[in-house]
């Protein structure tokens, strides 16, 4: 017996040091250090990562405060809004039910929806669940968010909608990454299962992967224990809280919560083939069928010649990273930018969540990681890539600080009544623009709470700030005919919608 007791004690010896042997000093010695500076140069108040190597989490951190005023500190259970991270358990949950022959990936959106309508008849007739879960339609990256994100609208309002998003491509020609796309895809579970999608998920996905912390609804966030709070330093520069999204109404295509101890569950069973603990949670073929590249993105040489083909396949990235094939995606919420990744030929799996949402740092630590485990020689990503961010930040917040300083109380044009009215949007609706003390004030009447003032400038410009600070501050104008107002021009974060929209006054 003593015998036995020793050899497997030199068995658990020796693999405890070939693990450590296989972890690179980047990760084992070097990592604090550089996430507490990159933390600092990038003005985030609080991250997290789980690394995950041959089915074992070889580091799970929390670093920062989750809450700036209280300074409550971040560790593995610290929710965050995951965002777009969601959409792979949307893809994956749709994958399953083809699997159990419930419904075909290729199946037509009108045989679930009659109804459905696309801005193009030949599109509405041929788009499939897979085409949604592709980011096929043809849109522009983003089109219709600023209708959708945050708004009033329901799910099905959302999808009624999508029929006067005009393509700027042909359908199946190109990439334009389309949240509203998941949301019908979503959609469709109820519909096969009777189970609303957030209730499917959990029971199909989180509990099976014991993700105890996991929420597949964002609503009263900021009631639940260990949730981080949301920050920004866009268009000021300095760390500053903002709302909690509520994008519920897009559930399918990023309302998860989730926190980096769960995640590295969900990246442990996509590297095991489907199993977790033992148990074939998922079929591989399964995950397979989410990992076939759907659409070409890219095919040409980035990140040093280290990339050459990108693309997507169903709700995830992929692509050749140093002769390895590289899976991924990111997240985004006002306040909140994560990504998770994994490599299956290393077995290696990577989450980073954050909670300021104006960095690119929370990327640059994945790739960081990405190459110390794939032998790279070190180059530190942060600090080449932070003082050109920092710089191009600078000159916006410079830009905003001028236009701000050309708020002198000057008259406009015309009394301020004649721009007061409901103006109108043929996508988003209406806002109306009324009188707030001696400036103008935009309410949303898509959005719940979301407003903005209107201080006019000089030379018939004005200052549209939004009361969400993460929306913005941008210059406009009022449109003219014969001599009266006839409509604005309204833009929003690029972080919501590059686009900005047109809206007419209503007689």
């Amino acid at each position: 017996m003593r015998i036995k007791l020793l050899a497997t004690a030199a068995v658990a010896f020796l693999a405890s040091f070939t693990v450590h042997a296989q972890t690179p000093a980047f990760v084992s010695n070097d990592i604090d250090a550089y996430i507490k500076k990159g933390m600092a140069d990038w003005k985030i108040p609080g991250l997290a990562i789980a690394i995950v190597k041959d089915g074992q989490v070889v580091m799970m951190k929390g670093y920062g405060v989750r809450d700036i005023k209280t300074n409550a500190p971040v560790n593995e259970n610290t929710l965050f809004m995951i965002a777009s991270n969601s959409k792979l358990f949307t893809a994956t949950a749709l994958a399953q039910l083809e699997y159990n022959k419930q419904l075909s990936l290729d199946d037509k959106i009108t045989q679930y929806f009659p109804d459905f309508r696309l801005y193009d008849s030949t599109t509405t007739q041929l788009v499939t669940i897979r085409d949604m879960l592709s980011h096929h339609l043809g849109t522009k990256t983003f089109q219709g968010d600023f209708t959708f994100w945050n708004s009033n609208l329901s799910r099905g309002e959302i999808m009624d909608k999508m029929q006067l998003l005009k393509p700027v491509a042909g359908f199946r020609n190109s990439f334009g990454y389309c949240n509203s796309c998941f949301l019908t895809a979503g959609e469709i579970i109820p519909k096969v299962t009777g189970k609303p999608w957030e209730v499917y998920v959990y029971d199909s996905l989180v509990v099976p992967l014991n993700m105890q912390n996991t929420h597949t609804l964002g609503y009263g966030m900021e009631q639940i224990p260990n949730a981080s709070k949301p920050y920004t330093t866009a268009f000021t520069g300095e760390i500053k809280e903002i709302p909690y999204d509520h994008v519920d109404n897009l559930a399918p295509a990023g309302s998860l919560l989730s926190n980096v101890k769960d995640l590295s569950q969900w990246l442990i069973t996509q590297l095991d083939s489907g199993r977790y603990e033992g148990r074939q949670v998922l079929p591989w073929k399964v995950l397979q069928r989410t990992r076939d590249l759907n659409t070409i993105i890219g095919s040409r040489s980035s990140r040093n010649g280290l990339m050459h083909f990108n693309g997507y396949g169903l709700g995830v990235f992929e692509a050749d990273y140093d002769g390895k094939q590289v899976f991924w995606h990111t997240g985004g919420a006002f306040g909140f930018v994560t990504n998770t990744c994994f490599v299956p030929e290393e077995r290696l799996g990577i989450t980073i969540l954050t909670n300021q949402d104006n960095q690119e740092f929370f990327e640059l630590l994945r790739y960081q990681v990405l190459d110390a485990y794939l032998q790279q020689p070190f180059v530190n990503k942060s600090e080449q890539a932070v003082t050109g961010f920092l710089q191009k930040e600078e000159k916006t917040n410079s830009a905003i600080r001028a236009l701000q300083a050309r708020v002198k109380g000057n008259a406009p044009p015309l009394p301020l009544q004649s721009y007061t009215g409901t103006y109108e949007n043929i996508l988003y609706g209406p806002v109306v623009i009324e009188i707030a003390g001696n400036a103008l004030q935009v309410v949303f009447k898509g959005h719940n709470t979301l407003k903005a003032s209107l201080q006019y400038l000089d030379n018939d410009e004005w200052l549209l700030t939004y009361n969400n600070i993460a929306f913005g501050i941008f210059p406009t104008r009022f449109m003219m005919k014969n001599g009266k107002v006839n409509g604005i021009t309204i833009k929003a974060n690029d972080f919501v919608e590059y686009d900005p929209y047109i809206f007419t006054k209503k007689n």
